[in-house]
């Protein structure tokens, strides 16, 4: 099993990111906790979540998930074992990038989760509004405040990627170690095509989501049955739609070959094709095996054939 190091750090972790996006909207508080007790038992360390979680939701205003991982962390003290993301931008009232608004969603995503650091920073999304010097330096400032471990980008162009990613090298500014991009066997495309060059050219570490596509990759949604009353049934749906079941239906057919369950399968292509750690979600603790069942299985050449042409056209 490849253990990668952490950004920024010498530090070895699991290769899977869990994801925070489930907790306080489809996972309650307390089943959150016990994923998050399961995921570390298990050895898993690095754990993602966002200020804007799960503003979506009817009555949340965002930083419901950021408030569950820092009160499990408190009450655990185990603060120093795990790596922590979360990411600014999307949350209401603290949307953008300005410097003011992302130092004091900073300050905020601290004391939700109960900590003096982040480990991991994204912008969650670019601001087109803010000049990207602007941004460099605010980041910059961030890291150099001993708050901020190391810097990501999420959504960002190609374009702006590159111009970030210069600008900070030109100003000797701290630089974005990590990104995480769309990426998974239903949404191959823009990553492969625009973002993997410079993922090489800048040695970034990838951290991609949504890695199950919403769930439609654990092969639990095969007929309209399936998408009826689910949370994420209609984000599922359209995979279904553009021909994404001739994917599942593939993962089936390799994880029967090895006795494993989709999701591994479609983790364990991700980390093949040079995935740092995919981020995936668990909302109860007997979901997570899967997910770290794919640190441990070796796909072969007939797998990878299979895989690759059956999601060629995503």
């Amino acid at each position: 099993m490849r253990t990668p190091t952490f950004p920024g750090t010498d530090r070895t972790f699991l290769p899977i990111n869990l994801g925070g996006n489930p907790f306080g909207w489809t996972s309650s508080a307390e089943a959150s906790e016990a994923v998050l007790d399961a995921f570390l038992e298990a050895g898993g360390s690095f754990v993602d979540t966002a200020d804007a979680y799960s503003s979506w939701a009817e009555g949340h205003e965002g930083g419901e998930s950021e408030r569950i991982l820092g009160r499990w962390m408190a009450e655990r003290g185990n603060r120093d074992a795990v790596l922590v993301a979360t990411k600014v931008g999307k949350k209401p009232g603290r949307e953008g990038l300005a410097h003011d608004s992302v130092l004091a969603a900073l300050e905020e995503s601290l004391e939700r989760l109960q900590t003096d650091r982040i480990d991991l920073y994204y912008a969650h999304a670019d601001d087109e509004s803010v000049a990207i010097e602007d941004q460099v330096a605010t980041f910059d400032e961030a890291v150099r405040s001993g708050r901020v471990g190391a810097v990501g980008l999420s959504n960002y162009s190609p374009d702006r990627l590159r111009e970030f990613m210069e600008t900070a090298a030109a100003q000797g500014a701290v630089l974005p170690t990590a990104i995480q991009p769309r990426y998974s066997l239903v949404s191959r495309s823009g990553y492969e095509n625009d973002l993997a060059p410079l993922v090489d050219e800048f040695d970034l570490a990838v951290f991609c989501y949504p890695a199950l596509a919403s769930g439609f990759l654990t092969g639990k949604y095969r007929t309209e049955e399936d998408f009826a009353g689910n949370a994420r049934g209609g984000a599922a749906r359209r995979y279904a739609e553009a021909g994404g079941l001739a994917v599942v239906d593939a993962l089936v057919a390799v994880a029967d070959r090895h006795g494993v369950d989709p999701a591994s399968v479609a983790l364990a292509w991700l980390l093949d094709r040079g995935v740092t750690a995919p981020i995936a979600s668990a909302s109860r603790p007997e979901q997570l095996e899967p997910l770290l069942a794919a640190t441990r299985l070796e796909l072969t050449e007939e797998d990878r054939d299979e895989l690759d042409l059956v999601s060629a056209t995503f």
